[in-house]
């Protein structure tokens, strides 16, 4: 990825280039990540100069959605576990219904673009705690689906390796010098893409152990369109590991 920047007016528009060596004839796309980063995907062939026009074509479509992300992240900023707050699933974003009630045991179910929490007290801790379970162990099932189906898909691979989920602030994934990979569970907030991205980056180190040109070839072949994906995951970061 490379950086760029262009004057529209007087607001200047920084964005990240990502090259797409597998789709010489795919014109190009511009991107506004959640966070209001900038991503532009562009065919090899594609120069500088034509990239910032196509840019400097659609500059109001692209300040209007970053002012609009700059707005929805305060909206989101800190957490305090209250009715309509905004959570992501799969790269869609839910809103949260608290409904307290006396029940002896909570629920949490997504319905029609909500996430609707059940349970006797809205203490913003407990709903915390719900929700950390929720997605745990949505995780496992997403992960658990896409892990069976990605092995499918390589062949020096017979069966998913061992695996866990693991919180970490930085990272969305691991594996370990025997193999065992390392999840996180905010993952599953990501689209499926991101989601398979980061699964078979991961698979890819059980093969190669390292991040050599070795490396990065296989995940090519698995993968070509993967930088695009990984700056999809990077320009969501900051809200999908918010609690």
């Amino acid at each position: 990825m490379t950086s760029h920047s262009i004057f529209y007016g007087e607001d200047r528009i920084d964005f990240q280039t990502v090259t797409l060596t597998d789709y010489p004839k795919r014109k190009v796309a511009i991107h506004v990540h959640p966070d209001g980063s900038v991503q532009v995907d562009a065919p090899s062939e594609t120069t500088d100069l034509e990239i910032e026009e196509a840019v400097r074509k659609k500059a109001r479509w692209v300040l209007k959605h970053i002012t609009e992300a700059q707005q929805q992240r305060a909206q989101v900023l800190p957490r305090q576990y209250i009715s309509g707050e905004s959570y992501f699933y799969l790269g869609r974003r839910h809103i949260l219904k608290i409904t307290e009630e006396p029940i002896e045991k909570a629920s949490i179910k997504m319905l029609r673009g909500r996430l609707e929490v059940r349970c006797e007290t809205g203490n913003p801790g407990i709903i915390k705690d719900l929700l950390r379970g929720w997605y745990r162990k949505r995780a496992k099932e997403v992960f658990q689906r896409h892990l069976h189906a990605q092995v499918e898909q390589i062949p020096w691979l017979k069966s998913p390796p061992p695996w866990k989920l693991v919180v970490m602030q930085k990272q969305w994934g691991s594996c370990s010098p025997k193999g065992k990979l390392s999840l996180n569970p905010h993952l599953v907030k990501a689209p499926r893409e991101c989601v398979d991205y980061v699964l078979l980056h991961e698979l890819c180190h059980l093969k190669e152990h390292n991040h050599s040109d070795r490396f990065y070839r296989l995940l090519d072949e698995l993968m070509p369109g993967w930088k695009a994906v990984k700056g999809k995951l990077d320009g969501m970061a900051e809200l999908l590991l918010n609690e």
